[in-house]
């Protein structure tokens, strides 16, 4: 019988989670296959025993390629981990449409084709792991975040099925619920506010994206964590013979999710109206 491969294809490895997880899987002794849309953004993770491949979650060409490369050089991807991904932040009613769509080309049909692009060669081995990166954010929702949470909500649910799909090949799906990790996603997210249609939501829009930059930087951020706490449950999962089915990460995430479980929709709204002006009020 063929050597199992346990080879890891990251995305978006350029910065934050998916760049610490790299480094520190590679140092660990895994094969590592870091990705991002740029290579010249990942050409440092090679002096850590990472190899570096273009990868672009919005282009078919692209995660062909890169999954082909994979498979040419190891036999199969062993362990996917699909970190790519941003948050599109506004009021539902201000954003474009052409931003939702790239929200969820990224977050959420990236992360499915390359699933499906993996588990052929997962499935002939009897083996794989797909390791797929929601939030806390998927089981709650911050006012002015609605289509970064929906997308989120997406990997959750496209997860719990997929789980149960692939398990009797052995390949184990296992998802990841950080809470606040102190990156530049936080910036990020603020920034993308300026695409956003004003008028109406301008306050309210403002509001969102200060809120946003200051949980990152402000008293909230104690709650968070740096993005190698996410990468050492990564590591922690696929080094499992039987991982669990999700890790949260940072107190805000088992904090924060408690507290939605506990109250009453209405009862968030009124905490949420604390922090975030209500438009039109």
């Amino acid at each position: 019988m063929a050597e199992v491969s346990k080879a890891v294809l990251i995305t978006g490895c350029s910065s934050g989670i998916g760049e610490q997880t790299a480094i520190r899987l590679a140092t660990a002794g895994w094969k590592v296959y870091a990705t991002a849309r740029r290579p010249e953004s990942i050409a440092h993770l090679e002096a850590a025993g990472c190899q570096t491949l273009a990868l672009d979650v919005c282009d078919e060409q692209s995660m062909g390629a890169a999954v082909a490369a994979v498979e040419a050089a190891e036999g199969a991807v062993g362990i996917l981990i699909n970190n790519a991904g941003y948050s599109q932040s506004g009021a539902i009613e201000s954003v474009a449409l052409d931003e939702v769509r790239r929200q969820f080309e990224t977050n959420v049909f990236g992360l499915v084709r390359m699933c499906q692009l993996v588990l052929p060669k997962m499935r002939a081995q009897r083996y794989g792991r797909i390791v797929n990166i929601s939030s806390m954010g998927g089981e709650l929702v911050f006012p002015g975040g609605g289509f970064y949470h929906a997308t989120k909500y997406s990997v959750e649910a496209i997860s719990e099925a997929l789980r149960y799909e692939v398990g009797g090949f052995g390949v184990e799906v296992v998802v990841i619920q950080p809470g606040l990790i102190i990156t530049e996603f936080g910036e990020t997210a603020g920034g993308s506010l300026a695409g956003a249609e004003a008028g109406d939501y301008a306050a309210f829009n403002a509001a969102v994206g200060s809120l946003t930059v200051n949980a990152y930087k402000g008293p909230m951020s104690k709650l968070g964590g740096g993005p190698d706490a996410v990468a050492a449950k990564i590591e922690k999962a696929i080094g499992s013979k039987r991982p669990r089915t999700r890790y949260k990460v940072t107190l805000s995430a088992g904090a924060m999710m408690r507290i939605r479980k506990l109250v009453t929709d209405r009862m968030w709204d009124r905490m949420m109206s604390s922090n975030y002006p209500r438009p039109g009020a």
